[in-house]
């Protein structure tokens, strides 16, 4: 089954307890289709980088599988980049710098050979251009995934709102789920926003797990305590690029087989923390993540 991902493709400079980064290689669509490519065969991009952005990561990218087809460059401007300083408990972090260059005018332009993808996950962008992707295919996928945060709440509520009668599955945390339904309660807050457009959501809760729900049913899956955190980033984009790419490798997109999907996701997220940027995802072998998920099914066995 073919997924496309559209999103960013960027550079960070990463500050936590455990050292600091100069610019290396991140970006929602970098750390899903990483992830994803894990599960399939190819994974198709939507993109945009300057000049600057290196053609030895492409071709890393491509060896993992992922067709870069669709990640224009624009010659003569830079690449985004995002600059962080986490605190130490890892679960706030300050920004430093925010450069939007290549990506302060990005529309996404979708080649003929990606038209026909079965699985969609929109990165996070601004939801007019999640629209635009949206409507720029020529057949509506079999599943639609899709990311936001809070700043789009904040400055484009309109256009959030039309993006999420569009989708199909809605993945934001829990602070976000808050916001947008004006509720604390997560089961309540969870029915308020499926009544927004999503027939499924996923309420990402950093170390203390993920909950699932759709309709009436709910599934929590919790996260498995590490020794060591060195660098929170991407993990939830990586986690995502794990439900969707377990989604698409089994060709099922019922509430059982998203079950499923969550643990991978979990278990594909906690392997990204363990190093900076990318560089663990790059190092993981099947055999890894089914020990890996092994320890998932026995932390909440009973």
């Amino acid at each position: 089954m073919s997924l496309l991902s559209i999103g960013t493709v960027a550079f960070d400079a990463l500050e936590t307890p455990y050292g600091k980064t100069d610019k290396i290689i991140g970006g929602s669509c970098t750390y899903i289709s990483l992830s994803a490519a894990f599960f399939l065969p190819k994974v198709n991009v939507v993109a945009v980088v300057g000049d600057d952005f290196p053609k030895e990561y492409m071709e890393t990218l491509e060896e993992k599988g992922i067709d870069l087809t669709g990640l224009l460059i624009k010659e003569g401007e830079k690449t985004f980049f995002w600059a962080g300083k986490y605190h130490n408990n890892m679960n706030t972090r300050d920004t430093l710098v925010t450069d939007l260059n290549v990506l302060a005018d990005f529309q996404p332009a979708i080649p003929a050979a990606y038209q026909d993808c079965d699985y969609l996950m929109l990165g996070n962008l601004t939801p007019q251009v999640q629209i635009d992707a949206i409507q720029g295919l020529n057949k509506r996928p079999k599943l639609i995934v899709m990311d936001t945060m809070n700043f789009w709440m904040n400055v484009a509520m309109d256009d959030l709102k039309r993006v999420l009668k569009m989708v199909d599955v809605l993945c934001i945390n829990d602070e976000e789920a808050r916001q947008l339904s004006e509720q604390y309660s997560l089961r309540i807050a969870a029915k308020m926003i499926m009544a927004m457009g999503p027939k499924t959501l996923i309420i990402k809760k950093g170390e203390h797990g993920a909950l699932l729900f759709q309709e009436d049913k709910m599934f929590y899956c919790p996260a498995l305590p590490l020794e060591e955190v060195f660098d929170p980033t991407g993990a939830g984009d990586t986690f995502v690029g794990g439900f969707i790419g377990y989604l698409a490798q089994k060709d099922d997109v019922s509430f059982d087989s998203m079950r499923q999907a969550i643990v991978y996701g979990s278990a594909m997220a906690s392997f990204c923390v363990e190093k900076f940027g990318t560089e663990r995802l790059f190092e993981i072998s099947p055999a890894d993540l089914e020990s890996r998920v092994n320890e998932f099914r026995e932390l909440a066995r009973f």
